[in-house]
């Protein structure tokens, strides 16, 4: 008879993703009752998928708020599409999604690795606003540079477009080959992802939520990383292609720091929309950073001057 102990398992223990993955099948359920995610249902279902507690190392609470994420995802993937034909309007899409995000613990704990590449994942309500700036139809390839556990993918998915990700950290990317199984999951840093990708690959669509100012193999703040990720998939975008992007809020064409880059980028793009948003929308995500949505079109600004 196998002996399937959390000590057993504990000496040979399963890969991260695979973990995180089947974490999120435990919480499915509850979420699925409209059961709040409390601290100790967290606790117990990360022991039971990892075979140990959080002080053997081989789980921390960062992981654990991903497999929250994950089992979000499994929720939209087994409900959205419902729930969008339901709720008509933005309103009442974002009234029925914030009671599934309302039921998710708030990030009160930090790795290393999330601080160093700012993984901050994009809350459900702000990736409502930007998928309804994107306007997301059945016609659509829709690019993710920076794909992370798929909250935006997934919204793009039951919206009805088809999807190319990318993610460069490892565990994420294995992740989201489990979430997504028919999309190809790419691995490439981000901000050269017109570099990197197959010509064939041709977006018509760009949802993206770029680090903010972290950058692949750099130590220290890069100010310009979010710039450089948008314009890497900018090049990509097709033609008149609408690229939507959340960054830092003074990430923008009216910030005198970025009026120059900004002009630069209307050589190719049309900036139509770009507002601030108050930081308070990340406060369940470990932040109260504020941020900034921008629509840029892919048609050459009029005047760009």
């Amino acid at each position: 008879m196998n002996d399937l102990s959390p000590a057993t398992l504990a000496q040979a223990p399963v890969a991260p993703a695979s973990a995180i993955l089947a974490t999120a099948g435990l919480l499915l359920p509850l979420l699925e009752r409209g059961q709040r995610l409390d601290s100790s249902t967290l606790r117990a279902a990360m022991e039971t998928a990892f075979g140990a507690t959080d002080a053997s190392g081989l789980w921390d609470w960062k992981t654990a708020y991903e497999a929250c994420e994950a089992a979000t995802v499994l929720f939209l993937w087994k409900y959205g599409r419902a729930i969008f034909r339901q709720a008509h309007t933005p309103t009442a899409r974002l009234a029925a999604l914030s009671k599934i995000a309302g039921l998710l613990p708030s990030h009160t704990r930090r790795s290393e690795e999330s601080q160093a590449l700012q993984q901050f994942s994009t809350p459900v309500p702000l990736g409502l606003a930007a998928l309804t700036a994107a306007s997301i139809t059945t016609d659509d390839v829709v690019l993710e540079p920076s794909a992370g556990t798929g909250l935006l993918a997934i919204l793009a998915e039951i919206s009805g477009g088809r999807l190319i990700l990318n993610e460069l950290a490892d565990t994420r990317a294995d992740l989201l080959s489990s979430l997504f199984p028919a999309p190809s999951i790419t691995r490439f840093d981000a901000a050269q992802i017109h570099d990197h990708l197959d010509p064939a690959v041709v977006p018509s669509v760009v949802l993206m939520n770029p680090p903010f100012s972290a950058m692949a193999n750099v130590t220290g703040k890069v100010q310009d990383a979010a710039f450089r990720h948008i314009t890497s998939a900018l090049a990509r975008l097709a033609p008149r292609g609408r690229l939507v992007t959340i960054t830092g809020a003074g990430f923008g064409p009216d910030m005198p720091a970025w009026r120059d880059a900004f002009v630069k980028l209307q050589e190719r793009g049309t900036v139509v929309f770009s507002a601030a948003i108050d930081g308070s929308v990340y406060a369940r995500h470990g932040t109260t950073f504020p941020t900034r949505l921008t629509v840029i079109d892919k048609i050459p600004a009029v005047d760009f001057h």
